[in-house]
Formats: structure tokens, C-alpha cells, sequence
């Protein structure tokens, strides 16, 4: 895991605050694609919580992974008491155990392509699911974003994460569906948009952006810079697409890890 991605500990309780969660209705997707009982699961990257409360359901049992002990610290104070949570990268994770889900929420770009989906199917029950979603945070008034672009160029080229594997945004199965479809231990694949839009204040969409990986790892003083530059050209609300793209998998049955 990079650095970048062990970034965000710092300011948990802004990513806490100013990160959007996650829609009921992702949980229910999940269900209805596995059909059949998940008691066990096992989150990858769990971060905060965000999407961990909302699977840690009656009957189901979860443990949340995180490397950042400020997160799952974080985590621990929102999520029920029986989520168990281990402080490790997903290529630390024992392989020992085996769950009905494993799932990821915005955190599988953090993984190493090395061995990634060695390690999801030894962590898959046979016919067990994998669900990887999230999405980018962006201004939803074409003219605001270009006016963002414009201020935050000085500083960074882009504030997002490409894709891993340059599959481009348009194409109709986008990464990483497109490596699970080449994957023979995996079958079913599936990909679905949950569209939202949420609108905040100025300050809080700034707040928002002191949480995003690509602000984190600049020097304070430019971050600071940027920020109050990107302000500058903010109106005093703004709308923000938070659409979540998620991605479903089965490990097959009669599949060797």
C-alpha cells in the first residue's frame, strides 16, 4: 500500500464529517445479486465506517480492515459493537479464514496488483461475493468545475485517481469489472450506478477536499494555497455528484484459489 493511500489517518475526523456515506439501497443491490444467506464478511480499507455500518446488519457478522489506526479509531466509535476490526493492509490480511462477502468502498485502487485477486478469492467462500464501489466527488455546474480546474492547476494536474488499469470512464465496464471478467475464479460480473447528488456549503466542500488523498500528501503550506484559491472562485453552496459505481462478482464454485 502506498503512501499515498495510508494518507488519510490524519484527518479522520474530517473524512468522517464531510464524506458522504453510503446509500441504503447498496446494501439491498448486494443482497439481491448474492441470493442466498452472507453471515460473514470482511471489508477491505474500511476507512472510517462509512460503509461498514450499513453492512454490519442483523445475521451478518463483519470484520472492518484498515492499516490506520486513526481510522478504524475513528471507526470504532460508529459502527455497533459487534463489528471486529484489525488493523492491517489488505496484503497483510490472513488468508486463513474464508467469508461470504468481501467487499471494498473506495479503497480497492489502494491495493497491489500483485496478487490481488490471488488474495480476494482465498477470502471468498466457494459461490461467496465480492462488491468493490465508490466514485469520484465532483461538481455537478460544468463552468464551477472549470473554474476549480483553473485554480487548483498551479498545484495539481488532477485531484482524482486514474484508473488502474486505463480502462476510460466510458466504456461500458470500467475497472474493476474488467479485470474480475478475465479472472476465471470469478463469474457473474456485474456492474451498476447509484446516482446522488448532494449539495453543501462552500466551507464544507473545502472541507470535503482536505480529506481527498491528492490534498493530503501536498506540503501544508500549499495545501492551505490551493484551498483558499479554489475558495476564491467557489460560489456560497454548491451541488456535488457523489454517484457510486459498484461492481459485483461471485467466486466460483468449482474454482481453485
Amino acid at each position: 500500500m502506498s503512501d499515498r493511500a495510508r494518507s488519510f489517518g490524519a484527518a479522520a475526523q474530517a473524512y468522517e464529517r464531510f464524506r458522504p456515506g453510503y446509500p441504503p439501497e447498496l446494501v439491498d443491490l448486494v443482497l439481491a445479486y448474492a441470493d442466498r444467506p452472507l453471515r460473514t464478511a470482511l471489508e477491505i480499507g474500511a476507512g472510517t465506517g462509512k460503509a461498514t455500518r450499513l453492512f454490519a446488519g442483523p445475521g451478518r457478522t463483519v470484520t472492518a480492515s484498515d492499516p490506520d489506526a486513526a481510522m478504524l479509531a475513528e471507526l470504532r466509535t460508529h459502527v455497533p459493537a459487534q463489528v471486529r476490526t484489525v488493523r492491517a493492509a489488505f496484503e497483510e490480511l490472513p488468508t486463513d479464514e474464508a467469508y461470504d462477502l468481501v467487499y471494498a468502498a473506495a479503497a480497492l485502487h489502494w491495493t497491489r496488483p500483485e496478487g490481488r485477486w490471488d488474495r480476494v478469492a482465498a477470502l471468498l467462500t466457494p459461490g461467496g461475493v465480492f462488491a468493490s464501489f465508490g466514485g469520484p466527488l465532483r461538481l455537478r455546474d460544468p463552468a464551477v468545475q472549470e473554474s476549480v480546474r483553473r485554480a487548483r492547476a498551479p498545484f495539481l494536474d488532477s485531484d482524482e485517481i486514474p484508473s488502474p488499469d486505463g480502462t476510460p470512464e466510458t466504456h461500458a465496464m470500467r475497472w474493476p469489472g474488467t479485470e474480475l471478467r478475465r479472472d476465471a475464479r470469478f463469474g457473474d460480473v456485474r456492474q451498476s450506478e447509484i446516482a446522488r447528488r448532494v449539495t453543501m456549503t462552500a466551507g464544507d466542500y473545502l472541507c470535503l477536499l482536505s480529506t481527498v488523498s491528492a490534498y493530503l500528501e501536498l506540503p501544508a503550506h500549499r495545501r492551505e494555497q490551493v484551498l483558499r484559491r479554489i475558495r476564491e472562485v467557489l460560489p456560497g453552496r454548491v451541488e456535488v455528484t457523489t454517484d457510486v459505481t459498484v461492481h459485483l462478482a461471485r467466486r466460483r464454485s468449482d474454482a481453485a484459489s
